[in-house]
C-alpha cells in the first residue's frame, strides 16, 4: 500500500508522505514561535530593567540637586579641538564636540587596523617559513609585543616620538616631500589650485623654523595608529598562522604536484581555505582594536573619550557622557561584526578571490 504525501493546506495526501507529518510540521513551527516569543519577552525585560535603572539614576541625582539630561549637548562647549578632520571652535555645541571625537576615532583605527591585518599576515606567513632566521624573528616579534601592554608600547612610541627625534627646524626627510621631527610627520598634499581650476599638490617645506605646507600629522596621531596596529598585528600574525596550519596537508601536495609556485600556492589553495578559520577570530581583534583607541586619551589625543572628559569636566553630566561613550562603541562594534559577518559568509561560500 502506498504512502501518499498530504500537500501544505490541503487535506489531501501525497505520494511518499509519512503519517504524522503534519503534526510534527506544527509542533517545529509551535516550538519556533514559542522560542522567539521568549526571546522578545527577554529583550523586552532587559530594556525594561535599563530603563528601569536609568529613570532611577536621574531621579536620585535630581533629588541630590544634581542636574542630568542631554540637553547640555546643545550648549557652547567652550573648549576647543585642535586635530581632526572636522574643524571645532568654542562656540560649537557639544554634540559636535563628540562627533568630531568620534571621527578622530575612526581617523586613528582604521589606518591602525590596515597596518594590523598587513603586517599580522606577514607575520604569520613567516611564523611558518623554511628559513630559521625568518622563523625566528618572527617569532620574537610575536611574543615580545603581545606580552607587554598595550599602554606601556603607546607610551614608549609618544616618548620615542616627542623625545628621540629632532626639532622641526632640524626635520629629518625620510622620503622626498616628507618631514619627520619631534613635531610631527607632514606629507604632501592636495589642495585647491590658485586659479580654482582644479586639485596641486602642496609640497612641505622646511625652513628656519619649522616645516609649512602640506599635511601635518600630530606625534600623539602616530603614536596611537602606530601602538594600536603594532600592538595587534601580534595577535593577527598568530590567528594567520594558526589558520594555515588548518589546512590539510594534501591540499598543499596537490598544489605543488600541480606545480604551483610557493606564492601561487598560498594565494590560491591555502589562503582560500585558511580564510574560513582567520576570519571569525580576525573579528574580534578588530573590535578589540578600536576599543583600545581609548588609550589615545593617556598621550592627548582628541579621541572619543578625550572630548567625553573634557565634556563631562565642564558640565558635570557624567552619567550621559558616559553613556554616550558606550553607545557609541556599540554601534562602531556591531558595525564592524556585520561587515566582517557578511564577509565571513562570502569566504565560507566562496573562497577568497
Amino acid at each position: 500500500m502506498a504512502l501518499r504525501h498530504r500537500a501544505p493546506g490541503t487535506g489531501e495526501a501525497g505520494p511518499g508522505t509519512v503519517p504524522g507529518d503534519a503534526s510534527v510540521a506544527r509542533a517545529m513551527r509551535r516550538e519556533r514561535w514559542i522560542g522567539w516569543g521568549a526571546q522578545a519577552l527577554l529583550v523586552a525585560a532587559v530594556l525594561g530593567g535599563v530603563a528601569w535603572l536609568g529613570q532611577h539614576a536621574l531621579e536620585t541625582l535630581r533629588a541630590r540637586g544634581v542636574r542630568s539630561g542631554f540637553d547640555f549637548l546643545g550648549q557652547p562647549a567652550g573648549f576647543e579641538i585642535g586635530e581632526g578632520w572636522l574643524d571645532f571652535e568654542a562656540g560649537q555645541p557639544f554634540w559636535r564636540a563628540f562627533l568630531a571625537g568620534l571621527i578622530n576615532t575612526v581617523r586613528a583605527a582604521v589606518p591602525a587596523a590596515l597596518l594590523a591585518v598587513a603586517l599580522g599576515t606577514l607575520l604569520g606567513v613567516g611564523r611558518l617559513a623554511s628559513h630559521r632566521l625568518v622563523r625566528g624573528a618572527c617569532t620574537v616579534y610575536v611574543e615580545a609585543l603581545r606580552n607587554v601592554p598595550l599602554l606601556v608600547q603607546l607610551l614608549m612610541a609618544y616618548f620615542a616620538l616627542t623625545q628621540l627625534l629632532p626639532a622641526a627646524a632640524d626635520a629629518l626627510q625620510p622620503l622626498p616631500g616628507v618631514w619627520l621631527s619631534k613635531s610631527g610627520l607632514t606629507v604632501p598634499w592636495p589642495v585647491q589650485a590658485p586659479d580654482g581650476g582644479g586639485w596641486t599638490l602642496e609640497w612641505p617645506e622646511r625652513s628656519t623654523f619649522n616645516v609649512s605646507g602640506g599635511a601635518a600629522l600630530s606625534p600623539e596621531y602616530l603614536a596611537i595608529v602606530a601602538a594600536l596596529g603594532l600592538y595587534t598585528a601580534a595577535f593577527v600574525a598568530e590567528i594567520v598562522r594558526a589558520g594555515i596550519a588548518s589546512v590539510p596537508a594534501g591540499q598543499v601536495a596537490a598544489a605543488r604536484a600541480l606545480g604551483l609556485a610557493p606564492r601561487q600556492e598560498l594565494r590560491r589553495v591555502v589562503l582560500p581555505q585558511a580564510l574560513r578559520v582567520i576570519v571569525p577570530a580576525l573579528t574580534g581583534q578588530l573590535l578589540s582594536l578600536v576599543k583600545n583607541s581609548s588609550l589615545a586619551v593617556a598621550v592627548g589625543y582628541p579621541e572619543l573619550v578625550s572630548v567625553a572628559n573634557t565634556s563631562l569636566n565642564a558640565t558635570g553630566r557624567a552619567l550621559e557622557g558616559i553613556a554616550i561613550v558606550m553607545a557609541v562603541y556599540l554601534g562602531l562594534s556591531l558595525a564592524i561584526s556585520a561587515g566582517m559577518n557578511v564577509y565571513n559568509a562570502r569566504v565560507a561560500l566562496r573562497g577568497w578571490r
